[in-house]
């Protein structure tokens, strides 16, 4: 099963008209430069025909492909973990969609590759949409696109109990110690509030440069982690059960403003207008270059189980000067 992504046979794509290809099993190139290539040269690639059925296959082919599996940190929803690197989708309702993003844009370390299977495909929904990061960044307005490019944005994360993912879910740890340790290593302020709860604050750019093209991209997840893009009851519920410096994640711009309803929606709707979807089949595997496309799952009906996997972490740099941090 496996080694049909090494066979010797010439890569042909059976889709290309939207620049992510889809090429069978048995056209997969010999060897893993050449497949990375592939990535590289459109951003994202589906596998058909490989079979996968259990997340120990896609930990053998992140093991082929890929140099070195991510641990993830800082997760925004609970995951499982099946291997290093290896996670089952986030939890998140399967009425909602999960916006664009890039995964972990708001660490100082990311991913470079992701990996997704297709172990079993829901009854109607479910996509793993992508798009592309150069495309959405040369299609969103110039004013926009220069104050966050000029200033960053700002993440802000409140840990309240039974909503999100836990302390130890995103750092690994429940210790206070190794949280703020942690925190000073990768750039994040932080605050313990009275009841013990944790809140945080990190300045991350929002447009990077590719590490191997050069390419300028749109990276961040201003759009997707910003209070306008929940569901009104939603925000509505949360607001008045934690107040509203307390939801679980919200964005600024860099220097602090809120980020208004009007540029979520401008930023959602250029997303939208660049978005690639395609119905997933059983067994089916991607391969997405995270800095160059971006990915978002639609809502679903029926059971799906998609598994990532995340791999060859990349730096890519902090903006400017950030803004002080509340006292603990």
């Amino acid at each position: 099963m496996l080694s049909a992504l090494f066979r010797k046979n010439r890569a042909t794509t059976t889709e290309t008209t939207d620049g992510f290809p889809v090429l069978d099993a048995e056209d997969i190139p010999d060897a893993r430069a050449a497949l990375r290539e592939l990535v590289g040269e459109h951003g994202a690639v589906t596998v058909r025909g490989l079979g996968l059925r259990t997340p120990d296959d896609v930990e053998s082919v992140l093991r082929r492909v890929a140099e070195r599996p991510v641990t993830e940190r800082e997760a925004f929803a609970a995951r499982d973990r099946h291997a290093d690197g290896v996670y089952s989708s986030s939890a998140w309702p399967p009425t909602q969609p999960m916006c664009m993003h890039h995964e972990l844009s708001y660490a100082v370390e990311c991913p470079g590759l992701l990996l997704f299977a297709c172990l079993e495909p829901p009854v109607e929904g479910g996509a793993t949409a992508l798009a592309d990061a150069t495309a959405v960044l040369r299609a969103l307005p110039g004013d926009l696109v220069d104050r966050f490019a000029r200033e960053g944005w700002l993440l802000t994360r409140a840990y309240n109990e039974g909503i999100g993912a836990t302390l130890g879910q995103s750092f690994g740890t429940d210790d206070r110690g190794e949280v703020e340790a942690y925190c000073r290593a990768h750039a994040i302020d932080w605050s313990w509030r009275p009841d013990g709860s944790l809140r945080t604050w990190q300045h991350r750019p929002a447009v990077v440069r590719h590490p191997v093209s050069g390419r300028d991209c749109w990276f961040n997840q201003i759009a997707f982690l910003n209070e306008w893009t929940m569901a009104p009851e939603v925000r509505e519920f949360l607001i008045d059960e934690y107040g509203p410096d307390g939801l679980p994640f919200n964005t600024r711009y860099g220097n602090g403003d809120p980020v208004p309803p009007d540029v979520v929606e401008q930023i959602n709707k250029t997303y939208e207008t660049h978005t690639v979807r395609r119905p997933w089949e059983r067994g089916d595997l991607m391969l997405v270059d995270n800095v160059r496309t971006a990915h978002s799952r639609e809502a679903y009906r029926g059971p799906r189980d998609v598994v990532v996997a995340m791999a060859d972490p990349v730096r890519l740099g902090l903006p400017g000067p950030r803004p002080g941090r509340e006292a603990a």
